[in-house]
């Protein structure tokens, strides 16, 4: 389940990132919500320190947010 996660996880930033190399976390937020993409994704995006990333360094981030705070029941 996690695996997928990821993969759906990776599906969505390849969307934010269309045509950008690098993007800052407001700009994240804003194609986030432009996107619609679910709250939580959102929320993950939140959590990042203010700062340019690459699509790998968000996802690195996004999974390291994951396993130290999961999900609450």
């Amino acid at each position: 389940m996690a695996e997928d996660t990821g993969e759906m996880l990776e599906t969505l930033l390849d969307t934010l990132f269309i045509g950008e190399e690098r993007l800052s976390v407001a700009e994240l937020r804003r194609r986030a919500v432009a996107e619609d993409m679910p709250s939580q994704v959102q929320l993950s995006i939140d959590t990042l320190p203010e700062g340019e990333y690459a699509q790998d360094e968000v996802l690195d981030a996004l999974h390291t947010h994951t396993v130290i705070t999961p999900p609450s029941s």
